[in-house]
């Protein structure tokens, strides 16, 4: 059962995380909007932070997303490209060679931001 809310805060994590980044908000600003310290918000991405529903909203609302994006446990980028995971959750992306990054970026905030 630990290994599970474990693996489920790490998802969690990295979808705030993706998200975040998606919407060039920084950990600082994240920090100020949720009343705490930038080193606390850190520890959220990291999953060293097991969080309450309560904050997983509030988090949910300053990226203007459901909270459902959140809790997904399937990576956001296969949400996003509707592309199968691999039991890591992360297909290989470094073989895309030929794929514009900031491209992909911008799709994936568009399509965050019509949610």
């Amino acid at each position: 059962m630990a290994t599970q809310t474990k693996c489920a805060t790490m998802d969690i994590a990295r979808n705030i995380k993706q998200i975040r980044e998606l919407k060039s908000y920084t950990q600082e600003y994240m920090a100020e909007q949720l009343g705490i310290s930038q080193p606390s918000y850190a520890k959220i991405e990291q999953g060293a932070t097991v969080l309450k529903i309560d904050r997983m909203q509030q988090i949910a609302d300053i990226l203007e997303v459901d909270l459902s994006t959140l809790l997904n446990t399937t990576n956001i980028f296969n949400i996003v490209f509707n592309a199968p995971a691999t039991q890591s959750g992360y297909n290989n992306y470094n073989n895309m060679s030929n794929i514009d990054i900031e491209a992909i970026r911008k799709i994936i905030k568009d399509e965050l931001q019509n949610q």
